[in-house]
């Protein structure tokens, strides 16, 4: 561009210039999410907490999301989940709109447990992102694969069920009895033997720690 007898020189973006893309998808600037960040580690390795916090910030920065709030728990055995139900619960009454974990493990107890939280969240419209494996469904693609993992978890629990009826199968062809113990017929005898001394049924169930209705059925059978 000329101005005068100067040659000005024009600016041009450079193509090195820094992407405005996370994951490969656009950033979104037009409506301000509320995200609640979740992070979980073992009671034998808290040391990766501020390890997980930190990235999670990071992304929530970069993505321009407000943290509503930020979860952090610290227990041992997959069962143990309370404080993400307290998250869910803030998903339910619709406070935030996306969750952020730093990994799937992190959040699912199990595969099956994963879908179907996912699809609770799809259900409320509040989105998931999990940095470590770059799932992310505010993206068409991330909700895509929510799809997938149904059909994993539907395939694990087939597996599952097989494995069960084989054991079962086999169990039987060993001569191995199936189900409860038998331990109020074991204790027949007794069981008639009180009942003939004039104790009643539910003084014999609770000395012999069993339930009435064994008590019940048995003397029934002797009248027979």
């Amino acid at each position: 561009m000329r101005i005068g007898h100067h040659q000005v020189p024009v600016k041009r973006a450079s193509r090195n210039a820094k992407s405005r893309r996370v994951f490969g998808q656009p950033r979104k600037t037009a409506k301000m999410f509320r995200v609640g960040l979740y992070a979980r580690v073992s009671t034998h390795d808290q040391q990766t907490l501020p390890l997980q916090m930190r990235a999670m910030r990071d992304y929530a920065a970069k993505r321009g999301w407000t943290i509503a709030l930020e979860i952090k728990e610290v227990g041992s055995g997959a069962a143990q989940r309370e404080l993400r139900e307290k998250l869910l619960d803030v998903a339910r009454r619709r406070e935030i709109d996306v969750v952020l974990v730093w990994r799937l493990d992190r959040w699912g107890r199990s595969l099956a447990d994963l879908v179907v939280t996912l699809k609770e969240l799809a259900e409320l419209g509040v989105a998931f992102v999990s940095l470590t494996e770059a799932l992310d469904l505010t993206t068409p693609t991330g909700r895509a694969m929510v799809g997938l993992l149904s059909v994993f978890a539907e395939f694990e629990h087939s597996i599952l069920c097989e494995r069960v009826r084989a054991g079962l199968a086999e169990a039987r062809r060993n001569g191995k009895r199936l189900g409860r113990p038998l331990t109020a017929s074991k204790k027949s005898s007794q069981i008639r033997e009180l009942y003939r001394a004039g104790v009643s049924k539910a003084a014999i169930a609770r000395k012999l720690n069993i339930g009435r209705t064994s008590v019940r059925r048995i003397l029934a059978v002797r009248r027979k």
